[in-house]
Formats: structure tokens, C-alpha cells, sequence
């Protein structure tokens, strides 16, 4: 499948703008750790712009993933797609986290969720944004409270990646599409 047809998918099944913006967050934030891995980069794209094409539809566990899934199979998606997709929903006991590509996505998609709340509250957004602020606001219990702290740190631990270069690597796989983001500075940030 080619970006173009699984950007087309992304757009059939979900139309809210914050929820596509954070699937491009988590596309390129893949994309750059299979470069740093060696991997396809193109499979790693996918499985990140995907991961939640089926969520607005279906966002009740167990349905979001596996209607996206039933749908993906469907079209011809690879298993190992499918299977990453699957694997990055906890409650899904038959579906450990085995490859890197599995892990990677479970450890950037909380994050980038994280990552986009962080830059949200700041004038520079993505620009000048450091692990350390993230940390800090990690801490904050109300700050963007539906994220779950402890996948967040499990993710890196699980990726076998240091937290803090990890949050360092996804920010700035972000900063390439910051636009796509909607994530440009302020006029008086940096």
C-alpha cells in the first residue's frame, strides 16, 4: 500500500483534525526510529499513521483495534501491520509486544500525545521543548490527565531506549512536521 492510499483509509474512517494530527505525530516519529533501526520505513510509517484510523468509529476496547484490523486485513495490509496495530492496546492479552516495530509504536504513541499537550502551553510549541519539561509536566496529574504516565516511561523501558533521549528523539522527529502539526510557534514564540 502506498502513503497516498493509506492516507485515504486515515481519512474514511476518522474526521476529527486533533486525532489525524496525532497519527502524523506517531507516522513520524516511526518513520524516524526505523531509519535509526535499519528497518522499512515505510511498513514502520504505516503501522503509526494507522494505529488509530478505526479509534473515532470504535473506540471501545476491544472494538478499536480489532474492527481497524478486520478492515485492514481486508484490504491486503501485511499481518506484521496488523499484528504492531493490535499490539499497542494493553487489553489485548493474545497480542504481546514481540518486535521491535511493536514496541516502537507503543512507546511513541502515548508520547507523542504527551509531547503535543507539552508544546500546546508553550509560545514556541515544539521549538525549545526538552525532555526535562516534559518530565516536569508528567508530574502534574491534571495536565493532560487521560495519559497514563506509566506507559509512557514502560514504552522506552520496553523499546530498550533511555526516557529522557527518547522523549529528545520523538520531539524532534515532530519538529520536521511541525505545520502538519499545527504546531508552529506563536508570533511571539521562537
Amino acid at each position: 500500500m502506498s502513503r497516498e492510499e493509506d492516507l485515504a483509509l486515515l481519512r474514511e474512517y476518522t474526521q476529527s483534525e486533533s486525532l489525524i494530527r496525532h497519527m502524523l505525530a506517531v507516522e513520524v516519529a516511526m518513520r524516524a526510529y526505523a531509519r535509526h533501526y535499519g528497518e522499512d520505513e515505510e511498513k514502520w510509517g504505516t503501522v503509526g499513521l494507522l494505529h488509530d484510523f478505526d479509534y473515532e468509529r470504535w473506540p471501545d476496547p476491544p472494538d478499536h483495534p480489532l474492527k481497524g484490523a478486520a478492515i485492514l486485513k481486508e484490504r491486503g495490509y501485511p499481518d506484521d501491520v496488523i499484528y504492531a496495530i493490535k499490539s499497542h492496546a494493553d487489553y489485548l492479552e493474545d497480542c504481546p509486544r514481540v518486535s521491535l516495530m511493536d514496541k516502537a509504536l507503543y512507546a511513541c504513541d502515548e508520547l507523542s500525545g504527551m509531547i503535543t499537550a507539552c508544546a500546546l502551553v508553550r509560545p514556541g510549541r515544539l521549538r525549545g521543548l526538552t525532555p526535562r519539561s516534559v518530565r516536569k509536566k508528567m508530574k502534574q496529574a491534571s495536565f493532560a490527565a487521560a495519559i497514563k504516565r506509566d506507559d509512557l516511561t514502560r514504552g522506552a523501558e520496553d523499546l530498550g531506549v533511555d526516557f529522557s533521549e527518547h522523549v529528545a528523539f520523538v520531539i524532534a522527529a515532530m519538529q520536521t512536521i511541525e505545520e502538519d502539526l499545527a504546531l508552529v510557534p506563536d508570533e511571539e514564540g521562537n
